[in-house]
């Protein structure tokens, strides 16, 4: 086995060398050939000059930022091998699960460090988006996903590179190939970790990002399992007719047809689109 670690790193000057520092005794321990790409994504604050001495890594570096994706695109393109790694440069993630990580991807085409071990810190104010954005996932991929959007992952190459067209430059990438992967079949484990605080200020902006996850897996539902997506839209439309329907007899004493009839045909509609999208998505094989 050969294997490429992708580490993304902008404004990282408080954590990246400690995670290195404890990063290579984890690959010294594993019995394959192993590389280890930092992406420098347009730091300001001294990140490159910390990367540039350390002689046994391979640095690339973005002129300007670009964006957490867009860096471990960078660094699967610049890469060497046909497995790849990835994993943040903040100290969050526990370097030592690497080789069972590597071990489990034995028989997986991606191998997900899930952050559901004994000690997780995630902060309060996350974890009501993080929950509702995980089921609504799941929801798509028609299977319980115990980590969407995970920073520490193993997985093939060939697979990635399938999906670059999908993934996003921010950091949606995570998520997106998680989604992909699992509705399109392919095989994924998960492995339980813990998950530290972070050093230095977290690039995450709640609401604008969470917003950004939900419009993700929603196109990424159309794109695999459209049904999925138009079906819900229907029922929900198709009820709302029937309310109308029979509750203005009640509350107004005379029948709004006009309106419901509107609602209901909607709802037939959007349930046809959807099954058209299905069919051509069938068709094609994807």
């Amino acid at each position: 086995m050969e294997l490429s670690v992708i580490i993304p790193a902008y404004n990282e000057a408080t954590g990246i060398a400690a995670v290195l520092e404890r990063l290579r005794p984890q690959l010294e321990k594993l019995e394959v050939t192993w590389e280890v790409v930092v992406v420098e994504d347009g730091s300001t604050d001294g990140t490159g000059s910390i990367l540039r001495g350390i002689d046994w890594i391979r640095v690339v570096e973005h002129p300007v930022n670009l964006g957490y994706g867009a860096a471990l695109k960078t660094g699967i393109r610049s890469s060497e091998s046909p497995w790849v790694a990835i994993l943040d440069a903040d100290g969050t993630y526990p370097e030592q699960t690497l080789p069972e990580l590597v071990r489990l991807s034995a028989d997986a085409d991606m191998v997900v460090a899930a952050r559901t071990g004994a000690s997780v810190h995630i902060p309060l104010i996350r974890r009501p988006a993080k929950r509702f954005i995980t089921r609504f996932a799941g929801y798509i991929a028609g299977r319980r996903i115990p980590d969407l959007n995970s920073g520490m992952r193993v997985m093939r190459r060939t697979v990635v590179e399938k999906f670059f067209h999908l993934l996003p430059d921010g950091f949606s990438f995570t998520t997106t190939i998680t989604l992909a992967m699992l509705v399109d079949g392919y095989r994924v484990k998960y492995h339980p970790i813990d998950y530290h605080k972070r050093s230095g200020k977290s690039k995450i902006r709640p609401i604008r990002d969470t917003m950004n996850f939900l419009s993700l897996i929603t196109r990424t539902g159309l794109y695999f399992r459209p049904l999925k997506v138009f079906f819900p839209v229907s029922l929900v439309l198709f009820l709302v007719g029937l309310v109308v329907l029979f509750g203005s007899w009640h509350v107004f004493g005379r029948i709004m047809d006009s309106t419901a009839t509107i609602l209901i045909m909607t709802a037939v509609q959007v349930l046809a689109l959807g099954l058209l999208a299905e069919l051509v998505v069938r068709r094609s094989g994807r």
